[in-house]
């Protein structure tokens, strides 16, 4: 089969990581006699250095048209960075926005795994990370406070500003409805998560939450206070199957999430719309203060790859055969920085590889 994936590289670490996570996917067409055609398309500061703007409207038309979208991580430091000079809507993460409403992405897929082999670098206490956990956070991605009106102005001698939580009925259906599909494969729990003791927006999440979940009798559903999560992610997070929630909420979450596996550069994430078109991308940030150095970790890309062979292009054995890859990988004691443990040394079998290396070690345990 041929695939027409169109790769926005990013800015920081993006290239290198999205570098590796294209050897990658070349590596399972060779092995599994797919082609997979690729169309660079510029968003965050990089297009706002060729173009003025983070995001034209040429590339949300290439977007369009590929199959699926692989993606690196966008911006740069906010203190040094010239791009944080401009007006916010000419800023990097304005074309991310831009960019997940141009396409409908409303649902945000991010898996949270601790890997056995990575136990000792989980910052939670001993017994919690032996119990291990595996969560998948679904963030309703075009809604909530980061879409809604907002303004600041001078009221009364005082500057205020103003930012609108918009949600309807409908948009909390169809995210609600994505995550209780996805819990029926998984251990068939949801828990939404909401404020709804103090939210308008959240006793209506949780009132179509509680409607969609009637359509599933074999899913276990629960309500739980977003800070109440927070508490619980770092307590116990085996308990979470399917985390279901808002936007903003689950933007940190899911940050909280990724620092619990050992390293946020071990968490892939797909954004869907309503067909199987999807953007894939790493949770992680551009990482600037490391960009070049060639040692960012690369699995949350290449996890992010895998993730766009299952639910784009519906190729399972394939995604499991590069999430098995990078298994075989941390089990032979290979690490990047990020993910090594303190001390090094031969008695404990690790070796501190750098970001080609991973990406490199990752295609040969592909057969």
């Amino acid at each position: 089969m041929k695939y027409k994936v169109g790769v926005i590289a990013g800015d920081g670490i993006g290239p290198e990581v999205v570098a590796e996570a294209k050897k990658v996917l070349n590596r399972i067409g060779e092995v599994f006699g797919h082609e997979f055609c690729y169309e660079e398309i510029l968003m965050g500061g990089c297009s706002i250095d060729a173009t003025g703007v983070p995001l034209t409207e040429e590339a949300i038309a290439a977007a369009k048209v590929s199959d699926a979208v692989l993606m690196g991580s966008i911006g740069g430091d906010a203190k040094t960075s010239p791009w944080y000079q401009l007006p916010p809507e000419l800023r990097p993460e304005a074309g991310l926005l831009k960019l997940r409403k141009s396409l409908k992405l409303f649902a945000n897929l991010r898996p949270a795994y601790l890997y056995k082999e990575l136990k000792s670098a989980c910052p939670l206490r001993e017994d919690i990370a032996n119990a291990g956990f595996d969560m998948m956070i679904m963030r309703e991605l075009t809604g909530g406070l980061y879409f809604g009106e907002r303004k600041t102005e001078e009221l009364d001698g005082v500057m205020t500003a103003v930012d609108t939580l918009v949600y309807n009925e409908n948009e909390i259906y169809r995210i609600a409805k994505r995550g209780f599909d996805i819990a029926m494969k998984r251990k068939k729990k949801v828990t939404s998560v909401d404020k709804a003791n103090v939210l308008d927006s959240s006793r209506l999440w949780r009132k179509v939450v509680e409607k969609v979940a009637k359509d599933y009798p074999e899913v276990a559903c629960e309500h739980m206070l977003v800070d109440n999560c927070a508490m619980q992610l770092v307590r116990n997070p085996a308990q979470f199957d399917v985390i279901l929630t808002e936007n903003m909420f689950g933007d940190i979450l899911s940050d909280e999430a990724s620092m619990i596996t050992g390293s946020i550069g071990m968490l892939p994430s797909a954004s869907l719309n309503d067909t199987k078109f999807g953007l894939y991308e790493p949770s992680g940030g551009s990482a600037p203060d490391i960009a070049g150095k060639g040692i960012a970790n690369p699995i949350a890309t290449i996890l992010s790859a895998a993730m766009m062979l299952r639910y784009s292009f519906d190729l399972d054995k394939e995604a499991e055969v590069v999430e098995a890859a990078v298994k075989k990988v941390l089990t032979d004691g290979y690490r990047t920085e990020d993910i090594a443990p303190q001390i090094v040394c031969s008695n404990n079998g690790i070796e501190i590889v750098g970001t080609a290396k991973m990406g490199d070690l990752v295609c040969e345990n592909i057969r």
